[in-house]
């Protein structure tokens, strides 16, 4: 089976190294360079405290290869198990992470209820007045998503994947409704499957099958900062969810602070937007991190930053199926792709070869549930 894989973020290389696991004589084109896209810019976080059942079962699939990634790909990508810890303010959210943290743990997750002042034994530089409830999961952590990319990258190679950076796919060959290759700038290729892991890119690439992705790519930021008071390196990655603000230590008691505080961002072009930190953005980051921790005020100092894309979709959940015959979608992850890679490569596989996947159940995740009603809103988004 020959396959094209569209992108070199850690999902493509992820589907490409698992297609070639399977047997498949797999070609993977990136415009740029690997991974230095959403991948290189995302914060690195896995976790699996998600509202829904599908992104739950997404995280704890993925989350087996994560704990062996060194063992599977001979690299360290350097992963923290510090934890991520969500915080509530009022009482109908409270509610809402007890019945999510139910789910969670029934599907295998290690995911705890907490009260403030639990939440505070654990993350002591809490205002834990300003709360009323908790949930956390110390399985959950981060990684570097550069390493990773090596990882794969290499291990896609040593599996056979031609690998082609700096080459971008200028169309798709289609026969009836069927994709059936790719047009490069230089030459054309056949292919019994194509996939889609395009990430901000993917809706052009659906346009060039006659498709409408409702994949949008948004701009987010991220700040490093010298905390006033030294964050602990074993602090979790905390969030409060209700204002969209959160943090997670760095080394020497450094922090990463972030959040999308505006949602009504236009889509970006991802050839063309700034992918540097806005200082205004980085202080109000600061200034929101600093109304609910005792670790940041007006002295914090901000060292550096940067910006990337989420690939974002109407309900934060990503689209993964077969789109039109010879089509493979895995974009639209609205943030998690990242850790939610390792998983998809594992699906795309399984769609290619098997016609249907077999790790997880991802049926709800089509691309026609907008039209059809049944979208299903992801919450936990950071």
């Amino acid at each position: 089976m020959d396959v094209i894989v569209i992108g070199g973020g850690i999902v493509g290389l992820s589907s490409a190294y698992a297609l070639a696991q399977r047997g498949a004589s797999v070609g993977l084109f990136e415009k740029g360079s690997l991974g230095m896209g959403s991948t290189a810019r995302s914060a690195g976080g896995i976790r699996s405290q998600f509202e829904t059942p599908v992104n739950v079962a997404l995280s704890l699939a993925s989350k087996r290869v994560w704990n062996e990634f060194e063992e599977r790909f001979g690299v360290d990508i350097g992963y923290r198990k510090t934890g991520y810890l969500f915080l509530a303010r009022s009482e109908d959210v409270a509610g809402t992470f007890r019945e999510n943290v139910r789910m969670q743990q029934r599907l295998g997750a290690d995911s705890e209820f907490l009260d403030p002042a639990e939440a505070d034994e654990i993350c002591e530089g809490l205002i834990t007045e300003q709360f009323a409830a908790a949930t956390y999961n110390g399985d959950d952590g981060f990684a570097d998503p550069n390493l990773a990319v090596q990882g794969y990258a290499s291990a896609a190679r040593e599996a056979g994947v031609d690998i082609r950076t700096g080459t971008a796919v200028t169309g798709l060959l289609t026969d009836g409704d069927a994709v059936v290759g790719v047009e490069t700038a230089e030459e054309r290729h056949d292919a019994e499957f194509v996939v889609n892991a395009g990430g901000p890119c993917a809706r052009e690439i659906g346009a060039m099958a006659g498709i409408d992705l409702p994949i949008h790519p948004r701009r987010r930021q991220i700040a490093v900062v010298d905390a006033t008071r030294p964050v602990p390196e074993d602090d979790p990655l905390t969030i409060d969810l209700e204002t969209g603000s959160y943090f997670r230590p760095e080394r020497e008691g450094a922090a990463l602070v972030g959040g999308h505080f505006d949602d009504e961002d236009p889509d970006q072009d991802p050839d063309e937007y700034d992918d540097s930190m806005e200082l205004d953005w980085a202080a109000d980051a600061v200034e929101r991190a600093a109304e609910w921790t005792h670790y940041f005020d007006e002295e914090t100092r901000i060292k550096r930053g940067w910006a990337g894309l989420y690939a974002v979709t109407p309900d934060n959940h990503p689209v993964i199926e077969e789109s039109v015959p010879g089509l493979i979608t895995a974009s639209g992850f609205s943030g998690h792709g990242f850790q939610h890679a390792p998983a998809t490569g594992q699906i795309v596989a399984e769609l290619a070869f098997d016609g249907e996947p077999n790790l997880v159940d991802v049926s709800d995740l089509t691309s026609d549930r907008f039209e059809r009603g049944e979208a299903m809103i992801e919450k936990n988004v950071v």
